[in-house]
């Protein structure tokens, strides 16, 4: 076949890119086109995207790729993060700039919520760990706030399902990212009558459950005046960005079937869980907050949230302000200096959620708990990354524990792989092999689903194959996972403070 290219929106909490794939029916190439920052606006005391700038920055990296491969272009998709969302009113206007995740109007929303409908009742019907920044808690304060977007609102979209809108003018819930919402029944696929009603939410609002590899539509005649690519569609892929992401696992395993292995997407967030034939709903899942989101063709991730790589990216943040501009292998080849295993965080603490001062918080957790502090920069960033690879060690047990198979090998996925002392220390810390990249496991994931649902790739096992055949990947095998044994019972007593 002749070369084909897809263009991959994908946008993450820090950044965002556009990114073409040329498939030449066995290998995919990949090209970014553009990139441009993200992250939140400070406005009258919230924290908001910049949706207009994103608009913006997608639209020149979809004229750019325009230029650069130009009749070759067959289908465009969009990726993000979960849990946010837009509110469109009466024909279709957007009400207000989208709230960002880390905003603090859901900080302590458990207790209100649980009042009206329990905590069990709540997990019984989802299958969703908790945390506050899920879009339920978020619409809970909406309403509690009397707000008057939600009182006006017609139509709810998570955010890619918005970028397909203003794309198409096709609107839609995709799959994959309501499921982050904590409004979704994983069963049936279909929002929750029981929570919309039980939580006083306008039912009205939420649209048609459409699947991943689903065709949005053709681009909208005011979208090509401003881009071109006359001809292109609009594919959804895994909308949400882990969803994509699991697509590019370059792993073997047999449909309905427990694979025995489970993967990390590691960036800014480390999702860490298991591509699962039906989702797992029981007492032990919802002891362990574990999570049961929507997967591509019938699949269920079963996962994790782990607060990833956030605290090193604001650390780096704050010693920039300080006139120290660390490159991110500067931080790597500090930490490697500094003394293995001397103390402890828990990742997941509300302490490092937005803190203003990261490395200051850091260090106080752990002259709070009794440990070693770390002073230097560098063992403030082995403190982390050590606690990243034990927190990896407690959920690769508990996934096992879930599924009941033995899961021999963790493939990470995302940025992260790129910190190769990050992936030798998830090895030995549970003493496992790890297999590392691709590095753009969400672009690429996001491809391939446009792949197939062009006809031009017959399956997921096809796709994944693709991607074995197209991007090199790395093999840690566990070089002192002893060390780490001794040194677990260390970071359970932090973790229970």
């Amino acid at each position: 076949m002749s070369n084909k290219t897809y263009l991959a929106v994908d946008l993450g909490a820090s950044s965002g890119r556009v990114l073409g794939g040329r498939f030449d029916g066995s290998t995919l190439q990949l090209e970014e086109v553009h990139r441009f920052e993200n992250g939140p606006i400070a406005f009258a005391g919230h924290l908001h995207w910049d949706l207009l700038k994103l608009w913006q920055n997608i639209k020149d990296g979809l004229t750019a790729s325009g230029s650069k491969f130009g009749s070759e272009i067959s289908s465009i998709g969009v990726d993000t993060w979960g849990v946010d969302f837009a509110l469109l009113g009466r024909n279709d206007e957007l009400l207000g700039n989208p709230y960002h995740y880390r905003d603090p109007r859901t900080q302590g929303i458990f207790e209100r919520a649980f009042a009206k409908v329990s905590r069990d009742e709540i997990f019984a019907e989802t299958g969703l760990q908790f945390m506050e920044i899920n879009t339920l808690y978020q619409l809970i304060a909406m309403r509690e706030a009397n707000s008057s977007i939600l009182e006006s609102a017609e139509s709810f979209l998570m955010m890619p399902d918005l970028f397909h809108w203003l794309l198409t003018g096709e609107k839609g819930n995709e799959l994959t990212n309501a499921s982050t919402t904590q409004l979704l029944n994983p069963v049936t696929k279909q929002w929750s009558k029981k929570l919309i009603e039980g939580f006083d939410l306008p039912e009205r609002i939420f649209g048609e459950i459409v699947d991943p590899g689903s065709v949005v539509g053709p681009l909208r005649t005011t979208v090509l005046e401003q881009i071109g690519l006359n001809g292109t569609r609009v594919v959804r892929p895994g909308t949400h960005d882990t969803a994509s992401a699991v697509v590019a696992v370059p792993a073997k395993s047999s449909p309905g079937e427990m694979p025995n292995w489970c993967y990390i997407s590691s960036g800014t967030w480390s999702l860490m869980g298991v591509e699962t034939p039906h989702p797992i709903i029981n007492e032990q899942c919802a002891e362990f907050n574990y999570t049961n989101e929507g997967g591509v063709y019938g699949t269920t991730r079963l996962l994790k949230n782990i607060a990833g790589l956030w605290l090193v990216q604001e650390c780096r943040r704050i010693w920039k302000q300080g006139g120290h501009e660390y490159g991110y292998s500067d931080l790597v080849r500090m930490s490697q200096e500094a003394t293995p295993l001397a103390s402890f965080v828990n990742p997941d603490h509300s302490d490092f959620a937005a803190p203003q001062d990261m490395p200051a918080q850091i260090r106080d957790f752990c002259e709070r708990t009794g440990q070693i502090v770390p002073q230097a920069d560098g063992a403030v960033i082995r403190c982390v990354l050590e606690s990243l690879a034990m927190r990896y060690r407690v959920v690769h047990r508990k996934l096992q524990d879930l599924t009941g198979t033995k899961i021999d090998t963790i493939h990470i996925v995302g940025g992260g792989t790129q910190n190769q002392l990050l992936c030798q220390m998830a090895a030995d810390a549970c003493n496992c092999q790890v297999v590392a990249g691709p590095v753009e496991a969400t672009a690429i994931g996001n491809l391939m689903l446009q792949a197939v649902a062009s006809g031009d790739i017959g399956s997921l096992a096809e796709g994944r194959e693709v991607i074995r055949n197209s991007f090199p990947v790395v093999t840690y095998t566990p070089k002192t996972p002893t060390m780490w044994d001794d040194a677990f019972p260390r970071f359970e007593k932090t973790c229970s403070i």
